[in-house]
């Protein structure tokens, strides 16, 4: 019962979303967890529907397996969607100049070093919505910081400053890998606790394994 009533939220959630069109999106709830099928005719709106999903209450993890198949007008060569990219990224004011991009048969891959996961996921973005492009694969790393001995006790010090802060939630810190755990009442709780957890000084990764209940 609790998995149809999940999907019929879903459903809806995706009907809701101005930037999707969900006629020819399937979807699958199991244990919280759901797995979106079908196809959709850009990267952006297959990003689009993913996010709307998370914003569910009571969906736990999303399986993307929705296919982008472009229509012929909004089909690139790879060589000039890897233009497109360049520009968009040099226009980018987030974004610094050490990306490399790589284009094949409209899937970009991006790669190099920056400072923030913010820039990191500002590259993301930059190239996501360019006409042509069918996924994108982030191998941008983060530049270790020198000291990273006190990451766990400044993350835990911006959640408690947080309104939503939960304290079931656990900061784990090995260097800069950081581990978030326990639990939090919504999707979103869990996605600003992975945010908050990413502007520490020293984060090179975040594993956000906290659950939603």
């Amino acid at each position: 019962m609790f998995d149809e009533k999940l999907k019929s939220a879903v459903l809806e959630e995706l009907t809701w979303e101005p930037s999707v069109s969900p006629s020819n999106i399937g979807v699958i709830a199991k244990d919280g967890v759901v797995t979106l099928t079908g196809h959709v005719g850009t990267f952006a709106e297959k990003h689009a529907a993913e996010t709307a999903t998370r914003r569910v209450k009571g969906v736990k993890a999303v399986a993307e397996e929705i296919e982008v198949r472009l229509p012929f007008e909004s089909k690139r060569a790879d060589d000039q969607i890897a233009a497109a990219a360049v520009d968009r990224l040099t226009w980018d004011v987030a974004v610094p100049k050490a990306i490399g991009v790589k284009v094949e048969k409209g899937w970009v891959t991006l790669d190099g070093q920056v400072d923030w996961h913010y820039q990191s996921e500002a590259a993301v973005r930059a190239v996501r919505n360019l006409f042509g492009v069918v996924g994108v694969s982030n191998l941008i790393t983060i530049k270790p910081a020198v000291d990273t001995a006190k990451i766990g006790d400044n993350i835990m010090h911006a959640l408690h400053r947080s309104w939503f802060f939960d304290p079931a939630i656990v900061v784990n810190a090995d260097g800069g890998k950081v581990r978030l755990s326990g639990t939090v009442h919504s999707p979103y709780d869990r996605a600003i606790a992975g945010t908050t957890a990413w502007a520490a000084p020293g984060a090179t990764s975040v594993e956000n394994d906290i659950l939603v209940m």
